[in-house]
């Protein structure tokens, strides 16, 4: 007999994703979506294009031409309106998921920082700059461990490393349901408005640094898992022209990646919340 297999059901099924099925089965409808099909591919070539543009036209007309505050309130109008509650989810749940890989360093390393508090549950907490301190708390925490020796400590500390009851709004009714990345390509246009150049280069630069962390969580644990999500993205390499929509999207299943099995390791030892 002929085999016909799904290539859906191989991903739910494959044993070396280390994420929960009910989320991989919530990543793998998002992408299953109509608009992840035929409206993402046009999305993501109209948003380099028009982000590249802008990025010309802000060196001769620097500065913010949309301030942060209604860059917030346009993201979170089109997240309540177009897009769907689980890709939402998804959005809300990796700020949370990134505060807590950030807060197991700091907490797990001598480094002079508290730990940051940004872990929106609601739609609304994406709302108040949450975007911009999401970028910033990677930059402090690694400036902060500037001549840290990083070693694994005698104990590790797995506070906190739980993902609460997210509120994607879902009774709102939606004109549109559009997979995350779709969302993304379109929300990195007024993004792009709304910071300087130099800020909206810092916030691309963040996405480099995912080695450096997960090399950092790999040192702390003992545990060289975290080395095998690298993707050689070199923190020394300033290049900003690149796809941004793509790039945050592999960072933020990095993150879930990262963070899953810091929290099976927390459950192998017996520790955590």
């Amino acid at each position: 007999m002929r085999s016909d297999p799904s290539m859906w059901e191989a991903i739910y099924a494959d044993p070396a994703v280390p994420l929960e099925k009910p989320l991989v089965r919530m990543i793998i409808d998002d992408q299953r979506r109509l608009s992840r099909r035929w409206l993402y591919p046009v999305a993501r070539i109209v948003s380099r294009v028009l982000v590249a543009v802008l990025s010309v036209i802000k060196r001769v007309v620097p500065g913010r031409w949309m301030s942060l505050g209604t860059m917030d309130a346009l993201c979170l109008w089109f997240l309540r309106r177009f897009v769907a509650p689980d890709a939402v989810e998804l959005l809300i749940r990796h700020f949370v998921v990134e505060t807590n890989l950030v807060n197991f360093i700091i907490r797990n390393t001598p480094a002079a920082i508290e730990p940051v508090t940004l872990r929106p549950t609601t739609l609304a907490g994406l709302g108040d700059n949450a975007v911009v301190e999401h970028d910033v708390n990677v930059y402090d925490v690694l400036i902060a461990l500037e001549g840290v020796d990083i070693t694994a400590p005698d104990r590790l500390n797995f506070a906190q490393l739980d993902v609460p009851d997210l509120d994607p709004e879902r009774r709102r009714p939606r004109l549109m349901r559009l997979d995350i990345q779709t969302a993304l390509c379109l929300m990195n246009i007024p993004f792009c408005m709304a910071l300087s150049l130099e800020e909206f280069r810092r916030a691309i630069h963040s996405l480099r640094f995912d080695d450096s962390f997960l090399g950092i969580l790999a040192v702390l644990t003992g545990d060289d898992t975290f080395e095998h999500w690298k993707m050689g993205g070199l923190s020394l390499w300033m290049d900003t022209n690149v796809d941004v929509p793509q790039l945050v999207y592999r960072h933020a299943l990095v993150c879930e990646y990262a963070h899953a099995h810091l929290v099976s390791i927390a459950q192998r030892l017996g520790e955590g919340e």
